[in-house]
């Protein structure tokens, strides 16, 4: 089976989970016999091809006439994205718009005009004030890509909003089935009466034209059938799993001796940050000697810095700043205690991570990765009262943390990609067959 790829981002060059579990997957899907071709916006040339082979879109010139009017119909109808937007689904717009202005100041030409009929587009590929420019564009290029790979693939795959009118288009000029995965929608990123709409209804029109829905968890099926009108019969979960590194790093020097409780994730409403420095007070009552550590950026970074220090235990936190490759995994080494506080989580690959490198875990249950977990402590987001008590058992307990890092290893060891890939792969072979 062959199947046509429309990704944002891939490793080692991410902003957050979405390239992650492309990763996972590529790799899973490559061990199932499953051909991908993995298209981005802007490919950096080091992203790992053994298992895939990555297009770069900005290399691919889009040529005037039929293939450019069908792609150009859907932007049209959907005259909206065309506007400028900090909007993105992982970093701050502080994070956003700095990254766009270092793209700016490269003095790189977004256009490039070989002929009176041909045009190419130079993506940033990054998340900048251009975004919704970009998805626009990328819609283009996925049709003249579409075209030219026509016979070499039997389905078409579009990760997250930001790629769903790249799937249309490719869908539109092939004929083939489109199938969207749906890893976090408007409702995650905020809250329900605050939702931007014109990313929510890109994501209800990539959902409307696919043949099937990929939900990374019934939480968020649950939403796409709910809160967009999709067919649950359309909608089909496939968790995510965890990746263990090839070889492990070499233990981490630590040079305190008092016990690391960590948050890694973006500084974000979404994942709880606030309700983290609220428990983390509470357990510094109860036990003084524990260092909590924020690793991340995001646009509540100053107002959790600003509660961290009106609570007196700015000298017990930690700001790393965003994170990323090995040092996450170190971060995790040197770890006693991972949380994930998160108040809404489509899935939550960070939780896994952790747990694969021996470290008990407290998640918020509204989150998608508690449907898996059953030795990860869970509360409620809300609930700081439980979350530091829970904090206080981990580090207070070792046989209790033994217990859950043991567990907890031996059962996320169990969820594996080539697991969740061959249940993509059902997924991709219905909507052939419900296609013909």
């Amino acid at each position: 089976m062959r199947v046509l790829m429309f990704g944002w981002e891939f490793p080692p060059h991410i902003a957050g989970g979405l390239g992650t579990a492309c990763y996972g997957m590529t790799r899973g899907l490559a061990r199932n016999d499953v051909d991908v071709t993995f298209v981005m916006p802007r490919a950096s040339g080091d992203e790992d091809e053994r298992f895939i082979r990555v297009v770069n879109a900005s290399d691919v010139e889009t040529v005037f006439g039929k293939v450019s009017t069908d792609a150009a119909d859907i932007i049209d109808k959907m005259s909206f994205i065309h506007i400028d937007s900090n909007l993105v689904p992982y970093l701050s717009p502080e994070d956003y718009a700095s990254y766009h202005d270092e793209f700016v100041k490269t003095g790189e030409k977004r256009w490039e005009t070989s002929d009176i009929w041909s045009q190419r587009y130079t993506f940033s590929g990054k998340y900048g004030a251009n975004l919704m420019e970009e998805v626009a564009r990328y819609a283009i290029v996925a049709a003249q890509v579409a075209k030219d790979l026509e016979g070499q693939f039997d389905v078409i795959h579009a990760h997250d909003w930001l790629t769903y009118f790249a799937g249309i288009a490719a869908k539109r000029v092939s004929g083939k089935p489109l199938v969207v995965h749906m890893h976090a929608t408007s409702f995650d990123r905020s809250s329900s009466d605050n939702i931007d709409t014109r990313v929510y209804e890109i994501e209800r029109a990539g959902m409307a034209a696919a043949d099937r829905v990929i939900a990374v968890s019934n939480l968020t099926r649950n939403i796409v059938i709910e809160k967009y009108n999709i067919p649950a019969e359309k909608v089909v979960t496939v968790h995510n799993a965890v990746r263990f590194a090839e070889k492990e790093n070499e233990m981490p020097e630590r040079g305190v001796k008092d016990k690391i409780v960590t948050f890694l994730g973006r500084i974000t409403f979404q994942k709880g940050p606030d309700y983290f420095v609220e428990a983390a007070a509470k357990v510094l009552k109860r036990v003084p000697n524990v260092r909590f550590v924020m690793a991340g950026s995001g646009d509540m970074m100053n107002h959790v810095i600003r509660r961290v220090a009106r609570l007196g235990i700015a000298d017990r936190f930690h700001f790393t700043g965003f994170l990323r490759g090995d040092d996450v995994h170190k971060m995790f080494q040197l770890s006693d205690v991972y949380i994930m506080p998160s108040v809404s989580e489509p899935f939550g690959i960070s939780p896994l991570e952790a747990m694969r490198a021996n470290v008990p875990s407290i998640i918020s249950k509204q989150s998608g990765v508690a449907e898996v977990l059953d030795y990860a402590v869970k509360v409620d987001y809300w609930d700081v009262d439980a979350m530091a008590d829970a904090i206080y058992g981990l580090i207070t307990y070792p046989a209790l943390s033994k217990m859950f890092a043991q567990k907890g290893l031996e059962e996320v060891t169990n969820l594996k990609w080539n697991d969740a890939a061959k249940k993509v792969k059902a997924v991709y072979e219905d909507a052939i067959a419900s296609a013909k």
